[in-house]
């Protein structure tokens, strides 16, 4: 999880095994360097491609089959992020979905640090098209910048370094992370992050370094907060181990706290405000439900094949991670093997064993409260310790597994710096190529995917639907049922929608925890169970008053269904629950329900934020 500068590797390794490396900066020729690092941009460049070439097949009708609701829900927040730019809508707060109640989009990685660079993609192609862009830079980007700071303040092995960075970019967990969440995807921060911290032990330069630290952790923030976490609790535990080995580190002490006061004010005072409102404004909550608490990364997990690795499959990975999106320790028994001879070897360098000593504690805590096996419960983990404390109740403790990551591209790196001469030099590079092989990846899976009718996109909508009414999807738009965000992404969010796919408070008394969606209504989860079953039940009078009391409390001016699974069966029964016939406008069933809704409008002057 850490880089050191030139002359931090250097120092350290005198005292390693076989050739130490001499800086980059002495013997890396400008010409070489840039030639290298063109083969470094373009090798990321075409495995990101070779990765997600599956979307790029049929881009409107094509996307991740493995974790739909968090590619429709990203492409929701990519369109908002387009929006506050054209509109100046509120950045944390949204009634776009959940109307008439807001979501709290500081509680939802609502990637702002992404959206906003991302918005004239977004502008010009389209929330869809924009996130299958922004997956491809994200994994090149951040390869990218693991070889930079890898060449230029760790190794002298350009090979070493593109070997790290490519292991940091694309390693098991990151690669199951690419199905969905292109917030973790995009670590391009996170060795600049690393860099900056240790830079701030030059002296003379606290300011400088500090206000260049803040804003890299402020961005970094408003891409994903569990990362800046993650990164920053590795960091420090890197230094603490590495701190009795270096007591050169320890007389810069004083710039390197001025460098961090400095850090720490900038980023204070530009996110004291997001971080208002996202732990005490509207929406917000506090940890997450109990049971994905308790998510952590099976032990058999660590030795096993993710099954988009090229000697996993489906499988090998069942029962060992909680979805195929979250298959973070999967490394496979030969690198584990590699890496323990790797760390024997490297013993006397203290940023060997410092990484190590972070892999090691990560990988702990990434158990969670429960030390399973294949399912199995064994014992406690350590996490048990801290996991009721703020902040730390609404991490997943399976996602340690993921920020193990780092250290192990560094070490590889490392090791690739220290080949020792003769024919020795060849018994390395056979082995990591023996162990990152089984591991290497395989194209995301991808499926089809059903565009925006043009009710959404041509502007029909707008006949019944002003700014203060919302639309309800029938069924209402979760995590079982996303396309509606997608669709209202691709209409430019020109419209609200009740319910949603987000994280907001429960409504249980005394309660303040997250569930993934709104609070449940008797019309929503009568709908919910018909597009489940299939089965059309006898509408009561109740259901029939429940229903005008739910579509005023949305103030809804429309029911929309979009022909789809057990379509027939939620037309009949929408029908016959309203007593008025749908309309077929424009590719869905619209159902015109202003007379029967009527309702205090939200502020029609007021355009969805």
């Amino acid at each position: 999880m850490a880089a050191v500068d030139a002359g931090e590797a250097a120092r350290v390794d005198r005292a390693s095994p076989g050739t130490a490396p001499r800086s980059p900066a002495r013997t890396a020729t400008t010409a070489g360097r840039r030639r290298w690092d063109g083969i470094a941009g373009g090798a990321f460049l075409l495995v990101t491609l070779y990765l997600t070439g599956r979307l790029w097949r049929d881009v409107p009708h094509t996307g991740l089959a493995a974790n739909r609701h968090d590619q429709a829900f990203f492409e929701w927040m990519l369109a908002h992020g387009a929006r506050v730019l054209t509109h100046f809508s509120d950045p944390f707060v949204t009634t776009g979905m959940n109307a008439p109640d807001p979501v709290n989009l500081m509680a939802n990685t609502a990637i702002l640090g992404l959206s906003i660079p991302m918005a004239p993609v977004t502008l010009l192609f389209g929330a869809h098209a924009s996130f299958d862009v922004l997956l491809v830079i994200a994994y090149a980007a951040t390869g990218f910048a693991w070889y930079y700071v890898l060449s230029r303040q760790v190794v002298s092995s350009p090979a070493g370094a593109l070997l790290g960075a490519g292991f940091c970019a694309f390693a098991p967990g990151m690669v199951s992370h690419g199905s969905g969440h292109p917030n973790i995807v995009a670590q391009f921060l996170v060795p600049l992050l690393i860099w900056r911290t240790l830079r701030l032990a030059e002296p003379g330069r606290a300011v400088r370094n500090g206000v260049v630290l803040g804003l890299l952790a402020v961005w970094q923030a408003f891409i994903n907060e569990e990362v800046l976490l993650l990164t920053a609790l590795g960091l420090g535990l890197f230094l603490l181990v590495l701190l009795p080995w270096r007591p050169d580190l320890r007389r810069r002490a004083r710039p390197f706290l001025a460098g961090l006061g400095v850090a720490a004010l900038v980023a204070g005072v530009l996110l004291a405000y997001p971080l208002w409102v996202q732990f005490f404004g509207p929406g917000s909550y506090r940890g997450l439900r109990a049971d994905i608490r308790l998510y952590g990364a099976d032990l058999a997990s660590y030795p096993a094949f993710a099954r988009q690795s090229l000697a996993g499959t489906a499988a090998s990975a069942r029962g060992l991670a909680q979805n195929a999106t979250e298959e973070n320790a999967f490394l496979g028994w030969p690198l584990l093997i590699l890496l323990a001879g790797v760390v024997w070897w490297l013993r006397r360098n203290a940023v060997a064993v410092a990484l190590a000593v972070v892999a090691v504690a990560f990988a702990a805590v990434s158990f969670g409260p429960k030390i399973r096996v294949h399912g199995t419960a064994v014992a406690s983990g350590p996490w048990r310790l801290v996991q009721d404390l703020p902040v730390l109740d609404s991490i997943v403790p399976t996602r340690f597994a993921l920020a193990i990551v780092p250290p192990i591209g560094v070490l590889l790196a490392l090791a690739c710096a220290h080949v020792p001469k003769g024919a020795a030099r060849y018994v390395l590079p056979a082995l990591v190529a023996a162990a990152l092989l089984p591991i290497a990846p395989k194209p995301l899976p991808a499926g089809a995917r059903t565009p925006a009718p043009a009710l959404f996109t041509d502007g029909t909508l707008r006949r019944y639907v002003d700014a203060g009414h919302s639309v309800v999807f029938v069924p209402q738009a979760r995590s079982q049922y996303p396309d509606p965000l997608a669709w209202a992404a691709e209409s430019g969010l020109s419209f609200r929608m009740a319910h949603g796919y987000f994280l907001g408070p429960t409504r249980d008394p005394g309660q303040r925890y997250a569930i993934f969606t709104a609070p449940p209504r008797p019309t929503s989860d009568l709908l919910n169970r018909v597009y489940a079953t299939g089965t059309v039940p006898r509408v009561t009078a109740e259901m029939r008053a429940a229903a005008v009391d739910d579509l005023r409390y949305w103030r809804a001016a429309v029911l929309v269904l979009v022909p789809g699974r057990n379509a027939d069966a939620l037309r009949a029964v929408t029908t016959e629950l309203l007593g008025i016939d749908p309309q077929w406008t424009d590719g869905a069933w619209l159902w015109d329900v202003r007379q029967i809704a009527l309702a205090p409008s939200l502020d029609p002057t007021t355009p969805p934020r």
